[in-house]
């Protein structure tokens, strides 16, 4: 096990105060608005650091052996930064 460096530990939200802000300039502005709901969003994002781990008994006759994880998973300390960063080049990608 290693220590994940500090600066992919953390990934911030945007404030409620902030969305309000946003609404509201947007609205004086009469500006469009889109919204999104993104569900399950982690599971989209690779993982920046090589994982692995050693199954369980919920993996019956593959008990005992090492799995990569490929995917960001909820519980990894580097999942919400890689989910901004996919976020990101998504949006990029669609020229937004």
């Amino acid at each position: 096990m290693t220590d994940p460096p500090s600066f992919l530990t953390y990934s911030s939200v945007v404030s409620r105060d902030s969305v309000q802000l946003g609404l509201l300039l947007a609205a004086l502005n009469d500006t469009d608005l889109v919204s999104i709901d993104i569900g399950n969003a982690y599971l989209q994002a690779s993982t920046r650091e090589q994982v692995y781990i050693i199954t369980g008994p919920e993996f019956g006759e593959m008990q005992g052996r090492h799995a990569i994880i490929v995917h960001a998973l909820y519980g990894l300390k580097s999942s919400g930064a890689a989910w901004h960063e996919h976020f990101l080049n998504t949006l990029y990608d669609m020229k937004f």
